[in-house]
């Protein structure tokens, strides 16, 4: 099986000037923020497998944010086909995710869990509208594709490695993100307007494991509440 899909990787078309160009110049953007992704070699193995992807799936338009969702896989696997198809798998359980639940239907139901299910976070929530941060500019991100733009790499990598053993790890990345503000709720109401916007979009690192068990506690809250309630947020 691995032998078959690495040449059916081999034999795919990984030629775009155009695409090629606009992969490049989001991959040095990328490797001024991460270092550990610097070298001519992982810009070609980025270049290979999205070329690959967008010519694979014709119906897939390039986006900026594929280099930092295939980044993880392009660092960790040895092989470029192996980074391939786990970028692949990501893209499509996004697109399948997002085709049943629209990224616009997803804030809302995330806006919903913010204000109202979990009350020890409106506080927090009050603070950004007092001090006027667009909670949808950086929120829609986070949960569209999944912390890559703004966690640090290395939490990000021990993130999806969580991720990647749950069969529902869309419907629990929400909670993530909860589970992060959650984290940072002290921090965030110290800084003003400006400085919450770059933290936000720039997180700074954090304790994985802490996030993950403080999510699981928090999705399993909100099941409780919602049968009590008969009706709410899964």
């Amino acid at each position: 099986m691995s032998k078959a899909r690495k040449d059916d990787y081999q034999q795919m078309d990984k030629t775009d000037p155009d695409v090629a160009k606009r992969v490049r110049g989001e991959v040095s953007r990328l490797q001024r923020r991460v270092p550990m992704l610097d070298g001519r070699h992982y810009l070609a193995r980025f270049e290979n497998v999205i070329v690959a992807y967008l010519n694979t799936n014709r119906d897939a338009e390039y986006h900026p944010a594929m280099v930092s969702l295939c980044a993880p896989f392009i660092y960790v696997l040895d092989e470029e086909w192996d980074a391939y198809y786990c970028f692949e798998h990501v893209m499509q359980a996004l697109d399948e995710f997002y085709t049943m639940n629209t990224v616009k239907e997803c804030v809302a139901k995330f806006m919903t869990l913010f204000r109202y299910t979990l009350p020890e976070l409106q506080v927090s929530c009050n603070y950004f509208e007092e001090e006027e941060v667009n909670i949808h500019e950086w929120i829609t991100s986070w949960l569209q594709y999944m912390l890559s733009r703004e966690m640090k790499f290395d939490d990000l990598i021990r993130l999806w490695d969580a991720y990647f053993a749950m069969p529902d790890f869309l419907e629990f990345h929400p909670f993530v993100c909860l589970a992060i503000l959650f984290n940072f709720r002290e921090s965030l109401e110290d800084l003003e307007q400006s400085e919450i916007r770059t933290m936000l979009l720039c997180l700074p690192n954090m304790r994985i494991e802490r996030v993950l068990v403080e999510a699981h506690n928090l999705r399993h809250e909100s099941m409780e509440r919602q049968l009590s309630e008969d009706g709410g947020y899964l």
